[in-house]
């Protein structure tokens, strides 16, 4: 009996630990340069419908239900999909945009787990007309998928679908 006792209690003090240490916070994020002025990249990004064109997840399920409200290009417009395994079922909701600068967005992912994350699309002019971009996402790991994050990476899960993203956009925007 003892031995049982001894046995939960490592198991208990274990999941404490791995708690304890575990990362509480995620940020990813890639960057491109694109050969267009930053008004017209920006005037790209604004729009959640634009995302179509150049998102790696589209392209991992064409076929995916997308449905839009609001007023897309505006704080308040939202895209809902529901797809395959590879891209699972959530919304995107503009929250902020810094005219000519920044998008930001509320991602809530439904499918295949409950998460929400902050989203950002940055505009950069580098010149008059080239123009850096960078992509990101960042959010919170909640207890218990805070322990799953010791032994999984965030960034090596969604950095080459960014990277991929934003070779698309860049080829859509220069092309």
């Amino acid at each position: 009996m003892n031995t049982i006792l001894y046995i939960l209690a490592g198991v208990v003090l274990l999941i404490i630990i791995l708690a304890v240490i575990a990362p509480k916070t995620y940020h990813v994020s890639r960057s491109i340069v694109i050969a267009k002025p930053k008004s017209e990249v920006f005037e790209n990004l604004r729009f959640l419908k634009n995302q179509d064109q150049w998102s790696p997840w589209n392209q991992k399920d064409p076929d995916m239900e997308k449905k839009f409200t609001g007023t897309d290009g505006e704080v308040g417009a939202i895209s809902y999909w529901n797809g395959n395994k590879d891209v699972g079922e959530g919304e995107q909701e503009i929250t902020k945009i810094v005219e000519g600068e920044r998008v930001e967005s509320e991602l809530r992912f439904l499918k295949p787990w409950k998460s929400t994350s902050d989203a950002y699309l940055a505009t950069e002019a580098v010149d008059a007309d080239t123009t850096k971009v960078t992509w990101g996402f960042s959010g919170k790991n909640k207890f218990p998928f805070s322990i799953m994050m010791l032994f999984m990476n965030m960034d090596k899960m969604v950095g080459k679908d960014f990277e991929e993203g934003l070779d698309n956009l860049k080829s859509n925007l220069e092309g």
